[in-house]
């Protein structure tokens, strides 16, 4: 049985099933999760295969049957749907001293860092650099609640190393300014975790509609948006708290720069060299 969301368990499995188990698939991951609550009749008439082969299809995922797959979809969909409040019971801390609670907090923060590089797609980490390094390419950057501060911080050092760079702006008339002048050569960072935010997803439509990419940090139970992405970045974001870890997250942000610094060579050392000489000319360093 599928260890990881199972959107990411079946994308990693397209490679080895049959044409019509690939049907199944596609439809399931298009309309994700609700396609997954659909009868076998009904998801066996959308892929255009037979009910045995829908049967087939996630008995090779590991469930004994649909019913299965159907149980394990509904206890993802709680975790992924958890908030702060609704986590507060089942991770409040027990009664530690402050410094066993920080030393336990550390470990785990650790472990997880360890389990999202060991979990990252190498191909998405590449795609990811080679998108974000593109010069002819222009980036724009968008988080959420929290989030928006890592959109930041990964904006900052893009800025550093290559034009054509900005954030999503705040204010309605500059945001749909930006958005009604997609192309095919923008490219949007999107950060969105759980309690995901709908308008990442219309956001990241959009921009495929475009033409253009969509490069996503999200969690291990992969925002709506994973399906308008050309890139998805899932980071181990669960801690024994109320509130998710975005250390995690911040250490794939900084392993994404140190790749985009390499990937773009000379460039970039000329463009922060080019931005020093502008800062101390203005006295802003």
């Amino acid at each position: 049985m599928a260890s990881g969301p199972l959107a990411e368990d079946i994308r990693r499995r397209l490679g080895d099933l049959s044409p019509a188990e690939r049907k199944v698939a596609r439809v399931l991951l298009s309309g994700y999760p609700s396609a997954g609550f659909e009868t076998i009749a009904v998801l066996a008439e959308r892929a255009a295969v037979s009910a045995p082969t829908v049967i087939r299809f996630v008995n090779r995922l590991g469930y004994r049957g649909f019913p299965d797959f159907q149980a394990a979809l509904r206890a993802e969909l709680d975790e992924r749907n958890a908030s702060p409040l609704t986590l507060y019971p089942s991770t409040a801390p027990a009664a530690h001293s402050m410094a066993e609670l920080g030393v336990g907090v550390g470990r785990e923060t650790c472990e997880a860092i360890t389990r999202t590089f060991a979990e990252l797609p190498p191909h998405d980490l590449e795609r990811a650099v080679a998108l974000l390094s593109d010069r002819k390419r222009r980036v724009t950057l968008v988080g959420g609640r929290f989030t928006h501060l890592l959109a930041q911080y990964l904006g900052l050092h893009l800025m550093q190393l290559r034009d054509d760079v900005r954030f999503l702006p705040d204010r309605d008339v500059e945001r749909t300014a930006v958005l009604t002048a997609l192309t095919r050569r923008d490219v949007l960072v999107v950060f969105d975790f759980r309690q995901y935010e709908p308008d990442k997803t219309a956001l990241a439509r959009l921009v495929q509609e475009a033409g253009g990419k969509v490069v996503l940090f999200t969690d291990r139970w992969l925002s709506p948006a994973t399906v308008h992405a050309e890139v998805v970045l899932p980071n181990q974001v669960a801690a024994s708290s109320p509130y998710d870890s975005l250390v995690p997250t911040l250490a794939t942000v900084e392993a994404v720069v140190s790749c985009v610094v390499a990937a773009m060579g000379e460039d970039a050392h000329d463009r922060m060299e080019r931005g020093e000489r502008t800062a101390r000319a203005m006295g802003l360093y």
